[in-house]
């Protein structure tokens, strides 16, 4: 694996343009993604810190309608990394994508834990006042299985005031540099989506 666990994910909520920061347990920012607003179709810019002097990654949306977008991953050579696609109906009650490799083929899935959990979050986030304690009562958490068997990695909400904070474990520690760049990045868009949809 390329880095240490447990990586430590923050989405700041009062920016103009979401933003979230990578760090692993030294506090070492490993990634830096800033989605670019205003934006028709999704256009996201990972660097490698908050500096955005080097940028390691893109993340675009096949449409602009993003239901059932597919959102593709490459680098700044080029290359197709591969890709997260969210899971039309089923998505709307229960946190569901697919995740493609370089050659098409779907490598994961990611889905929700616990739907209900994320439903208390989504209640308290729209009360006034009471929203600021929602990141302290509820802690939705997604997992990531191969769909050859076997869970790869989890991302969890963790307490936090005036902004997003998760955890992402490693689940195997057999995890390829590949699958686990993929993964990460991966969840990363996952959150910017989940995040608009409340």
């Amino acid at each position: 694996m390329m880095y240490q666990y447990p990586l430590q994910m923050s989405f700041k909520l009062l920016a103009f343009g979401p933003q979230i920061s990578v760090k692993d347990p030294g506090g070492r920012e490993i990634f830096y993604v800033h989605q670019k607003a205003l934006k028709l179709k999704e256009d996201v810019s990972v660097y490698a810190d908050n500096s955005r002097s080097q940028q390691l990654f893109r993340i675009q949306a096949d449409r602009i309608i993003d239901f059932s977008a597919a959102y593709t991953i490459s680098d700044m050579n080029g290359s197709v990394l591969g890709k997260i696609r969210r899971e039309g109906m089923r998505s709307i009650f229960k946190a569901s994508y697919h995740v493609f490799n370089g050659a098409d083929q779907q490598t994961h899935n990611i889905t929700e834990d616990n739907p209900w959990v994320r439903v208390g979050d989504m209640v308290m986030e729209s009360i006034p006042i009471a929203n600021m304690f929602a990141g302290y009562l509820f802690h939705p958490s997604y997992t990531a299985e191969r769909i050859n068997g076997g869970e790869a990695m989890r991302l969890k909400k963790e307490p936090a005031f005036f902004e997003s904070a998760f955890s992402i474990q490693a689940l195997d520690p057999a995890l390829n540099d590949d699958e686990e760049r993929l993964l990460l990045l991966s969840y990363m868009m996952m959150i910017l989506l989940e995040r608009a949809r409340g």
